[in-house]
């Protein structure tokens, strides 16, 4: 089976290239968010300090980030039908630069320059995140093969590496404003350069429903299909959020292992998602995306149900890598078939990107409160709960043009 289920002549000559060029493109966009995040992340201890911030606030620091995430979608949805995804990758890129900028100069003055760098950051991240998303699935229908896995590989490659270039620095003793503002700097100029090999938001190869008129009505962005979607969107974005909030807590405080263990557990976590994300394209191209998600979501449950219900460390490290191999690819190809039809390709990821937003933010918290009744480990059971409530709904990844 190929990527829509359906046959279609591979580009050509000129086509092929442009694709080709826009695909790079499109892997420099998510490779340029990777590196944003993780630097931010990296100098996260050491900005903590200097602000002198309890947990607490903290917490209420980084709820900056998440407003200006949660407030993007639905402008996105609205910018990039307006001005296309080369113009709102390039301008958030820039935003996002500049909102690292004013953290990186800003901390130096006060808790304030911070939240509103944070605010314009995840403003910014969102923005360019549902853009790049639309991009890559009108890239992917263009190669006709299923791409955008590698595309999310792409995202957790630039963490890991910019998240060990910020140790690096860290170790030579470089200082924050140094490390921040030259990754805002390089990351914009390299971003808006790409973004101009990005294809032409009107150059989608349509078929089927795909090739009727544009004057569809409103309502039909937001269909019962594209709601099921959210429904994978949501459990797997939980699985895997939960997977990046608690692995190492809970190999710590229930399996009793120690701090170095439960960090390579992390990261085999971590390595397991990475290398399912770039040889999922295969994995997609033979057995369609119905299938192969199903499929995954059942190794996913086997691997939860291992690291939740064993008291073994050893069969827990089995269960993180199933864990983080199931989940690996039902979030990229969900964003895929959201953008199905390229009339309301924005609209409709922005709808599930909301989704998953909203399950990387409350994963900790729902997590955390079932953890003060029980335990961590046990209180992880809601994970491969949602995931099976989901399995019925994996079937709205159908590709759209052979509904």
């Amino acid at each position: 089976m190929t990527l829509h289920d359906a046959p279609a002549a591979a580009p050509t000559g000129r086509e092929s290239e442009r694709v080709t060029a826009a695909r790079r493109a499109t892997a420099v966009a998510f490779l340029g968010t990777g590196f944003v995040f993780a630097s931010w992340v990296s100098r996260l201890p050491q900005i903590r300090t200097e602000l002198q911030l309890s947990a607490a606030d903290l917490g209420f620091v980084l709820l900056a980030l998440a407003v200006g995430s949660l407030l993007a979608l639905p402008a996105v949805a609205v910018l990039v039908p307006r001005l296309g995804t080369r113009a709102v990758v390039s301008v958030m890129a820039v935003v996002t630069a500049g909102a690292l900028t004013v953290i990186g100069v800003g901390y130096h003055l006060g808790t304030a320059p911070v939240v509103v760098g944070l605010f314009l950051m995840g403003f910014g991240l969102a923005a360019w995140n549902v853009a790049m998303n639309v991009q890559g699935a009108l890239v992917e229908r263009h190669a006709r093969r299923a791409i955008m896995p590698r595309f999310h590989a792409g995202f957790s490659i630039a963490t890991v590496g910019s998240a060990l270039l910020g140790a690096g620095l860290i170790a030579v003793g470089a200082p924050v404003t140094v490390h921040l503002v030259a990754i805002a700097v390089v990351v914009a100029v390299t971003v808006v350069l790409a973004s101009r090999s990005f294809l032409d938001d009107d150059q989608h190869p349509a078929t089927g429903p795909d090739a009727t008129p544009a004057n569809d009505r409103p309502g039909r962005r937001l269909d019962r299909r594209t709601l099921t979607i959210g429904i994978v969107v949501l459990a797997f974005a939980f699985a895997e959020g939960t997977g990046n909030d608690w692995i190492a807590v809970t190999l710590v405080d229930d399996h009793q292992t120690s701090a170095a263990v439960a960090s390579l557990g992390y990261a085999a976590f971590l390595a397991a998602i990475t290398l399912g994300r770039w040889t999922g394209p295969r994995l997609l191209a033979r057995y369609g995306r119905v299938s192969a998600i199903r499929g995954l979501a059942v190794v996913a449950l086997v691997g939860l149900l291992l690291f939740v219900l064993s008291p073994w460390p050893s069969l827990a490290f089995a269960g993180v890598l199933l864990w983080g191999l199931g989940a690996c690819l039902g979030y990229p190809v969900a964003l895929s078939a959201a953008a199905d039809d390229s009339r309301f390709a924005a609209q409709r990821v922005s709808t599930v990107s909301g989704n998953g937003q909203l399950a990387f933010l409350g994963c900790p918290l729902l997590v955390g409160l079932l953890g003060e009744m029980w335990t961590i480990q046990h209180a992880l059971v809601v994970v491969p709960v949602l995931i099976t409530l989901a399995l019925p709904a994996i079937g709205s990844l159908t590709p759209a043009d052979t509904r």
